[in-house]
């Protein structure tokens, strides 16, 4: 049964681990001081209870199948267990001289102790010594001002507590066993329960100041040095142990707290990386930008995401992108005066187009080039595979990090086919998610001042802030017009997917007589919506391109009449911007951040989402007197000029020095 013993402690170990990992995460998602209803509110600190829970009680089985001297032990790979999911390989060395510090002390503690019963005034006794242990480390975890002491102090706290816990189980057992189950039983269930609740208090205290898998190892080091110190000195079960094996029991509990301590020293982040080549005068920086998408991909974020990096460089800054290859290789090139980092990519089953890094490829390879390019800040566009571990590390290393937010979940639940019933509770999942990796951000921005709220509707502490993604306006405004269709055209860009509503400008566009559509992009929906104009009989009126390259897209912007944005799920919408930078007129869904860009009546119209002839009647109505149209394009060209690239990219040099804890210096104007 041993070999049985030992398995169930492993998968004991295992919980134990994820466990402290969706605690952790779960209390420092927590704002404020830690509240127990706020916990309990927490799906994912009740996921880690629910494991702990079990945890717990396939140890106690695996106790009672095996001896102490071989289950104890086991239960100590939860420290590498949680090290390992908490990203932090380079300190496995501490975590093994933590593991086996504890394993030997324990191992020589039950191959020389003696079972001796527990008497009410030994737990009298044990509690009011265990109380004066607590005290000691609680009170350095409260007066330290650092993170790492404050863990150490509640985790070892939390230890002592449940050191306790071992002696009092021992003590209800042995009434059990003996059929004497009277008032002091009681009272030492009573206690078992108070020392596990305050053990566990202090533990989440630990997990608000530092890792999981330090709050893990505070635990397992001090509960069996506190349980076998009381059981050697208060309940005579040291009288068979010699002097040899108490040096040894010894000298195995300082390699452990060594162990711990080595763990805590590596939790201090090293000096922030400077570039080596550049110092910050308002002018030269070295910059990584972190985007999960970049040409050639073909969307909003990997174009902005471009246009921000090439802008930069075209002010002097350094510029390093960090981006997964579109092909799969890993690679880095140098284009438009900036050098990308392409890493190792694979495809999805979502979409044809969308390819994603492995974690524990894309974690190294980053790790590999921050520490090569040393930035003075990185600059995130997304929390998803590349954006996470880009944040994550640069935290760590101490180098400042702005992370930009171009996410809803509405964005992506066309692509992973996410049925109705579990988008609640998979967008409440990933907002949280979001939350989790921005929060180590110095700076948080979104694009527009809806999906900076949209941000803190989720969860998100209010200090994130609104800069408009900009674009390059006279390339638009400046381009010569392309007719290519004689009646009226209106114009969608983006991509072809179920959140973008093409369908309802296809049925619009049915009921508006001579009026053509282009439609340019690609996506999960393109067939299905081919064939819906074919069923609408308008399928010489609407002309699907697909993608095309910048040259064609700036001619569909000047050749079509108004351009039309029926998308639910838009943050900022940059093809819109684009559309009203080639001056044209909008009729855009009254949803998300639409509104910002459309004043109704001025440069175009808004539509409720789903009104099919509403949005008929707007588009009408923009086509049908040539002046309107003109008057509207002038409007939409006017209002646009607050998002040149140009302001853009001045806010963000901005940002930079706040995270980078500088001043801000003012460029010269250019002269006239």
């Amino acid at each position: 049964m041993t070999w049985l013993a030992v398995l169930l402690a492993v998968v004991g170990a295992v919980f134990f681990a994820f466990a402290a990992r969706l605690q952790h995460d779960a209390v420092r998602a927590t704002e404020g001081a830690l509240r127990v209803l706020d916990l309990l509110r927490r799906p994912r600190w009740l996921a880690g209870l629910v494991l702990l829970v079990a945890g717990a009680g396939l140890h106690a089985v695996a106790l009672g199948m095996a001896p102490l001297s071989v289950v104890q032990p086991v239960g100590v790979l939860a420290i590498g267990i949680t090290t390992v999911l908490d990203g932090r390989r380079r300190e496995l060395p501490a975590v093994a001289l933590t593991t086996f510090g504890v394993g030997a002390f324990v191992f020589l503690a039950a191959g020389s102790a003696t079972a001796t019963p527990v008497v009410p005034e030994a737990e009298l006794t044990a509690g009011l010594l265990v109380l004066g242990l607590i005290a000691a480390p609680v009170l350095l975890g409260v007066l330290s001002t650092r993170p790492v002491v404050r863990g150490l102090g509640f985790g070892a706290a939390g230890g002592v507590a449940y050191g306790y816990v071992s002696v009092l189980m021992r003590s209800v057992s042995q009434d059990v066993q003996s059929g004497r189950i009277d008032l002091t039983t009681a009272l030492s269930t009573v206690g078992i329960a108070v020392s596990l609740l305050v053990g566990g208090w202090f533990i989440q205290h630990a997990y608000a100041s530092g890792p999981p898998h330090l709050a893990v190892a505070c635990l397992t080091v001090v509960d069996p040095l506190v349980a076998v110190g009381i059981g050697a000195g208060l309940l005579g079960e040291a009288t068979r142990t010699s002097g040899l094996v108490a040096l040894a029991e010894l000298a195995c509990a300082v390699v452990a707290i060594g162990g711990v301590v080595a763990l805590a020293r590596t939790q201090n982040p090293p000096a922030p990386l400077r570039s080596e080549t550049t110092v910050y005068d308002g002018r030269a920086m070295r910059i990584v930008i972190a985007a999960e998408t970049f040409p050639p991909d073909v969307n909003g974020a990997a174009r902005f995401a471009h246009r921000l990096a090439t802008g930069l460089a075209g002010r002097d800054h350094d510029v390093h992108v960090i981006a997964v290859d579109p092909e799969g290789r890993a690679r880095t090139e140098h284009v438009d005066g900036i050098t990308v980092h392409r890493l190792r990519s694979h495809r999805t089953p979502f979409h044809r187009t969308f390819r994603i890094g492995l974690p524990w490829q894309v974690r190294k390879d980053v790790r590999a080039l921050l520490e090569e390019l040393k930035p003075d800040l990185v600059h995130v566009q997304a929390h998803f595979v590349v954006g996470r571990y880009v944040v994550r590390q640069a935290a760590e290393m101490g180098i400042p990090t702005v992370a930009t937010n171009h996410f809803m979940p509405e964005n992506l639940f066309g692509h992973a086919r996410c049925p109705q019933w579990l988008q609640g509770l998979a967008s409440r999942w990933a907002w949280r998610d979001l939350g989790r990796v921005f929060g180590v951000a110095d700076v948080v921005t979104a694009p527009t001042p809806r999906a900076v709220q949209l941000l803190h509707d989720n969860g998100f502490p209010p200090r994130a802030v609104a800069v408009s993604c900009g674009i390059d306006i006279d390339r638009y405004r400046l381009r010569p017009a392309v007719r290519t269709n004689d009646g009226p055209t209106v114009l969608f860009v983006g991509r072809l997917d179920e959140e973008k509503r093409v369908d309802e400008l296809l049925r619009a566009v049915a009921l508006v007589p001579r009026l053509h559509a282009d439609i340019v992009g690609d996506g999960s929906c393109r067939a299905e919506w081919e064939l819906l104009a074919r069923d609408l009989g308008i399928a010489e009126r609407v002309r699907f391109r697909g993608f095309v390259d910048e040259e064609e897209l700036l001619d569909a912007y000047t050749g079509a009449d108004l351009f039309c944005m029926p998308g639910i799920a838009e943050l900022q919408s940059l093809a819109t911007m684009e559309a009203m930078a080639a001056g044209k007129p909008v009729v855009v869904a009254d949803a998300m951040a639409l509104p910002h860009l459309c004043r109704p009546g001025r440069n175009g119209w808004l539509f409720t989402p789903g009104d099919v002839s509403g949005l008929a009647d707007r588009l009408h109505s923009v086509l049908a007197d040539p002046t309107v149209t003109a008057r509207m394009g002038a409007a939409s060209l006017e209002l646009i000029g607050s998002h040149a690239i140009e302001a853009t990219l001045e806010k963000f040099e901005a940002l930079y020095a706040r995270a980078m804890g500088v001043p801000a210096v003012a460029r010269p104007a250019l002269a006239a």
